[in-house]
C-alpha cells in the first residue's frame, strides 16, 4: 500500500482516512523490524525538528528523541520555560518563528487550539503528541499492539473502562471509528463524551463497519471484550477534582473482577501509562498484563518515527 501523506499535519485521526492510518501502522511495523535487526535510515537527514513540551512526558518525548536520532535528524527540546508560546509572544508569531528554522514540530500542551494556531502559521509540518482533547499518536501504538497480539483491528471490541470524555477516550473513539473497532465505553454518566464528537464518531463507524456505545456499567461493557483499555481517572491539569474522580470513578476499577467478566481468556490489557496502581488499575492485574502494555509503550516510538518519516520524510 502506497499512500502520500508529505506534508501532512497529524493533529488528530479525525483528518487521516482509514487507509492512511493503516498505512502508518504498516511503515511503523517495517521501521520496527528493521531496528530490531540493527538497520536504521536516514529519512529524515539533515531535518531540525521542535519539540515543544508544554506538559511533562517520559513516552512521548523519548520516543520523539530516539525516532528523530534514528532518522538522522536533530531533535530540539523546548520546556514551558524555554519559548513565550502564547503568553510574552502570540503563537502565531511562535509557529512563523519556528517554521522558518525547523522543518517540523511536535506540540504537547493543553489547547488543541494552540496546535492548530501552530499548523496554520508555521509551514512546516506539525504533529499532535497530546492535547486536552486528543492523543492520536497514542492510538497509533494502540493499534499496532492490538495487530501484533491480536492480528487484526476491524471487529474487534475495544472496551475503554474509567473518564469517558478525556482526551485518551476521545483519541481511541475517533481512531476506533475510523478503522472499523466496536468501542464501548464504560463510565459514569457525568463523565460521558461531548455529543457532537460521539455523533461525528457514530456516522463515521457506520461506514466503516464499527460501533460506538456507552454504558454506565463496566462488568456489562467488558463481556467478550478483545481489549481492554483504562487510564489514569485525574488528568493532568485536574488535579484539583482528585476525591471527586475517585468517588466516581471506583467502580470502574480495573480488578480481577472485571477482567473475569470478559469471558475470553486472551483480553488484552492496554494502558497509555503512567499508570497509578491501585487506582485505575489493580497491581496485580496490571503485571499479568505488563508484557503487552509495555509493548504498547515502545510502540510508541516507531508509530511516531512512521508519523514523521511519513510526512516529512523522504521515501522512495
Amino acid at each position: 500500500m502506497h499512500v502520500n501523506l508529505k506534508n501532512r499535519h497529524f493533529l488528530t485521526l479525525m483528518d487521516y482516512a482509514e487507509e492512511e492510518i493503516l498505512y502508518l501502522l504498516d511503515l511503523a511495523r517495517d521501521l520496527k523490524e528493521k531496528k530490531k535487526k540493527g538497520i536504521y535510515g536516514n529519512h529524515l537527514k539533515g531535518k531540525n525538528i521542535a519539540l515543544i513540551f508544554e506538559k511533562p512526558s517520559t513516552r512521548t518525548r523519548c520516543a520523539f528523541v530516539v525516532a528523530c536520532n534514528d532518522e538522522g535528524a536533530y531533535p530540539e527540546y523546548l520546556g514551558k520555560n524555554d519559548i513565550q508560546l502564547g503568553h510574552k509572544e502570540s503563537v502565531e508569531d511562535t509557529a512563523r518563528v519556528l517554521g522558518r528554522m525547523f522543518d517540523g514540530i511536535e506540540y504537547r500542551g493543553f489547547s488543541q487550539k494552540a496546535l492548530e494556531t501552530l499548523a496554520k502559521y508555521s509551514g512546516v509540518p506539525v504533529w499532535n503528541g497530546l492535547t486536552d482533547a486528543d492523543h492520536p499518536t497514542q492510538v497509533l501504538a494502540d493499534f499496532l499492539t492490538m495487530q501484533e497480539y491480536l492480528g487484526k483491528l476491524k471487529g474487534l471490541k475495544l472496551v475503554f473502562v474509567g473518564d469517558g470524555r478525556n482526551n485518551m477516550s476521545n483519541a481511541l473513539m475517533i481512531g476506533a471509528a475510523k478503522v472499523g473497532i466496536h468501542y464501548v465505553i464504560a463510565a459514569p454518566g457525568a463523565l460521558h463524551p461531548d455529543e457532537a464528537l460521539l455523533n461525528a464518531c457514530r456516522g463515521i463507524a457506520a461506514q466503516s463497519g464499527g460501533s460506538i456505545d456507552i454504558m454506565e456499567d463496566p462488568l456489562k461493557a467488558v463481556q467478550n471484550a478483545h481489549v481492554v483499555y483504562t487510564d489514569v481517572w485525574v488528568s493532568m491539569g485536574e488535579e484539583d477534582k482528585k476525591e471527586e474522580r475517585i468517588g466516581l470513578l471506583q467502580p470502574y476499577q480495573v480488578n480481577r473482577q472485571l477482567i473475569s467478566a470478559t469471558g475470553r481468556k486472551d483480553t488484552l490489557l492496554l494502558h497509555c501509562l503512567p499508570a497509578v496502581k491501585g487506582y485505575e488499575v489493580t497491581e496485580d492485574v496490571f503485571e499479568a498484563h505488563a508484557a503487552e502494555i509495555f509493548d504498547e509503550a515502545e510502540n510508541r516510538l516507531h508509530t511516531i518515527k512512521a508519523v514523521m518519516v511519513a510526512t516529512l520524510g523522504d521515501l522512495a
